[in-house]
């Protein structure tokens, strides 16, 4: 599917709309994390052990796995602004039903119905991004609504837990509720209105799949996502292991989620000009940084700057990758970003395997050098994946402008 808004309004850069979108991101992410922050709280409130009340986030990441292809594809007719409504919509109604049953089985239904909307909103959002902004600042408009997520990380989920703690966690989550609907409003007010050529390609996973560059990032993406989340899992073992006061927990977090702001505005002025030189760098530094971490994180300052440099990276990552994706799915992106929605959910939780298998097989000070396995086999698949997957911008050497696709043409709605 493809869709985009007329030519006039692809002359210039949508803000508010962009604005909408990060905190419609900076939500859904709040709303992914709110549970882990909550959980004594919640467990208490709903009458089950923490355990079962951990399947409150643990349910709302499967649904996403096993719902996210089959809904986009079901929905794909639907015009993206609508949709994207309707995703805010029930995110707020998710939140809404679980502020206010007592039953638990009722609150982990709401959070299923949640995770089906988050998934949804990362398959579309991205595509309609691309659609809404001219071709050669698609990459500064991504960061611009990708700083949501970092956002929701950094301030987001922990502003949830103290607010949970000053008011109760069912009034955390009925605010949570309160501000999808202003956004609910917000996007039908500033998201401009496209829908579907007539004459577009029909959605196809098949196709987007053959795709040459498609498989590689759905691959390398994940493997780097898996390598972050493997170490982020286990920060505080390794951490305590190394010798650093409990403090330093608390503070690696906060500096992980602003320094990933830094690596976000760094890929907004980069990716749409030396995406694959940008991504080569990133990818090799999170790699050193893993390497050095068990050495130059024995103190706390030594920790800190490899945390914010890790962090930097990481929130850089998601932009040349998401860049990437949409420019190697060609016509069948949208199809292409939920895969690769998919494969990054999957690779978040293998991280976290993989992380426990290090910590208990290694050690926490090695945990690490484990996570830099992942990132190193990444960075191989960039280097390789130079003609499809992630080829030379327009200031890079071997750069070949690529020609407009007829579907990447929309109508108003």
């Amino acid at each position: 599917m493809s869709s985009a808004t007329p030519a006039p309004a692809r002359d210039r850069m949508p803000f508010g709309a962009l604005l909408v979108l990060s905190m419609i991101g900076f939500t859904a992410i709040t709303t992914e994390l709110l549970p882990s922050g909550l959980l004594p709280q919640m467990s208490a409130g709903l009458n089950v052990s923490e355990p079962v009340a951990g399947y409150l986030t643990a349910g709302y990441a499967a649904v996403i796995v096993a719902t996210v292809i089959p809904a986009a594809m079901l929905l794909s007719r639907i015009p993206r602004h609508i949709l994207l409504v309707a995703l805010v919509l029930t995110f707020a109604v998710s939140n809404a039903l679980v502020g206010l049953v007592s039953d638990f089985g009722a609150a982990l239904a709401a959070r299923l119905v949640g995770g089906i909307a988050h998934g949804l909103l990362w398959t579309a959002m991205a595509p309609f991004v691309a659609r809404i902004v001219p071709a050669h600042k698609v990459g500064k408009a991504m960061a611009i609504v990708f700083s949501g997520n970092s956002l929701g990380l950094a301030i987001g989920a922990p502003l949830g837990t103290a607010l949970g703690g000053l008011i109760g966690w069912r009034a955390s989550f009925l605010l949570l509720a309160g501000t999808g609907v202003v956004l609910a409003g917000l996007a039908l007010w500033l998201l401009p209105a496209v829908r579907r050529r007539q004459d577009a390609p029909r959605p196809s996973l098949r196709k987007a799949i053959g795709q040459p560059g498609v498989k590689p990032v759905a691959i390398a993406w994940p493997l780097m996502l898996m390598a972050h989340f493997a170490l982020l899992t286990f920060i505080a073992p390794f951490l305590r292991e190394a010798g650093l006061p409990d403090y330093s927990i608390t503070l690696s977090l906060t500096i992980l989620g602003f320094s990933g702001l830094v690596g976000i505005w760094i890929a907004g002025i980069t990716v749409d000009k030396r995406p694959r030189r940008s991504l080569l760098i990133t990818t090799a530094v999170i790699a050193a940084v893993f390497l050095l971490l068990p050495l130059g994180g024995a103190t706390v300052p030594g920790a800190l700057v490899l945390m914010a440099v890790w962090g930097a990276g990481f929130g850089a990552i998601g932009i040349y990758n998401q860049s990437a994706i949409l420019r190697a799915g060609e016509e069948y992106r949208e199809a292409a970003n939920g895969l690769t929605v998919l494969t990054i959910q999957l690779g978040i939780t293998v991280g976290a395997l993989y992380g426990a298998a290090a910590l208990t097989t290694a050690g926490p000070l090695l945990v690490p050098v484990a996570a830099a396995v992942p990132v190193a086999v990444a960075l191989v698949i960039v280097v390789t994946g130079r003609r499809h997957a992630y080829p030379p911008g327009p200031e890079e050497p071997g750069y070949v402008k690529a020609e407009p696709k007829a579907a990447d043409v929309g109508v108003p709605a």
